[in-house]
């Protein structure tokens, strides 16, 4: 790995941002002090809430860690089209008994507030998710000791990311579980993501700083693969679902390897933007109608899978998942790492014994 990054982290792993209760600080405890690079998701949390979560945080580990925000986005919504969908799911209120969410409840995830935060309060690493932060924001990190790593997904947003200054781009590929990173929400572009391998070898031509390279990455030998191709570590969130201390629903872990959801997609039907997540009836059947409106679907949304955790229904819950859910284990995040590490061992060392001959 680039020096930049082993600084921080002896293996190459880092345990991605995963908002919404997954990405606890118990987790990323157990993954920095495996070796690895654990992260805080301060995405639909409050500024407060994240500094407790970065305090709580620092009384269970000396390592290195990160924390990750969500860029504020622009007004593009149609408000006449998240009408529309808020009708469609007055049944799913009714069925859960509850009521829809406000779409206009926040739409910049309270950015300003929590870079006051860190810049008040420095940590290792500040990640950035839904485009580039402004060149004065990464510049202001670095005055206080943060390094900053950037989601691109395509070769061109990765130039951007380097443009702007960033330390490490995070390439995500169109396997990864959750939201993509797309710097622009185009309904165009559903559906014509990069697989992992071409994007990072696609970034790798086009970019001159280290990269880490997400998306369906569940085994020490995925992470031999695309450190091959050019990243300097893999970022891992669907394999740290399952962990023991991930804060994930227990109908999120077991439905990663429930026969009953064999698939996952791309889908707008939770939060406006393209998420891959294991279908159930909820993506089912409001997917294919759900609009272009982040965060205001995501707000509509919020009390009803709120309620479906309530009453246990994994059918109405946003079960995040990349392409390789199947191969999830159940252990302890720590035990994961190591794990892990050793996949990685061997698989480099068939390779190199592959090359000698």
């Amino acid at each position: 790995m680039s020096s930049v990054l082993t600084d921080l982290f002896p293996h190459p792993i880092v345990q991605a941002p995963m908002a919404g209760g997954v990405s606890v600080p118990q987790l990323a405890a157990a993954v920095s002090d495996a070796g690895g690079l654990g992260f805080l998701a301060a995405g639909y949390k409050t500024a407060d809430g994240m500094y407790q979560e970065i305090k709580q945080l620092r009384g269970l580990t000396s390592r290195p860690f990160g924390v990750n925000l969500f860029l504020p986005q622009p007004e593009t919504a149609d408000p006449a089209a998240v009408d529309v969908y808020a009708h469609q799911l007055a049944g799913e209120a009714s069925w859960y008994e509850t009521e829809l969410g406000d779409p206009e409840s926040g739409r910049d995830d309270g950015y300003d507030a929590k870079l006051a935060v860190l810049l008040d309060n420095p940590v290792p690493v500040v990640s950035f998710h839904f485009g580039v932060p402004a060149r004065e924001v990464i510049d202001s990190l670095h005055r206080v000791g943060s390094l900053t790593f950037v989601t691109a997904t395509t070769a061109e947003e990765a130039r951007a990311v380097e443009r702007a200054g960033a330390d490490v781009v995070i390439a995500q590929g169109v396997e990864a579980g959750g939201h993509q990173g797309t710097h622009r929400d185009l309904l165009e572009t559903d559906g014509s993501g990069i697989g992992l391998l071409s994007l990072v070898a696609q970034v790798r031509e086009s970019v001159g700083i280290p990269i880490v390279a997400a998306g369906g990455i569940m085994r020490g030998g995925q992470i031999a693969a695309v450190c091959a191709a050019g990243a300097r570590a893999a970022q891992l969130g669907t394999a740290f679902v399952a962990a023991h201390e991930s804060g994930a629903h227990a109908l999120h872990k077991q439905a990663l390897t429930n026969p009953l959801f064999a698939r996952t997609e791309l889908t707008r039907a939770f939060s406006g933007r393209p998420a891959r997540a294991l279908v159930n009836r909820f993506v089912r059947e409001h997917g294919p109608y759900a609009p272009a409106a982040y965060p205001q679907v995501h707000h509509l949304t919020a009390p009803l899978r709120k309620a479906a955790a309530k009453a246990g229904d994994a059918q109405g819950l946003a079960l995040w998942a990349g392409q390789g859910h199947r191969m999830a284990r159940e252990l302890p995040a720590g035990q994961l790492v190591e794990v892990l590490v050793a996949e990685l061992a061997s698989a480099r060392t068939a390779l190199s014994a592959g090359g000698a001959r």
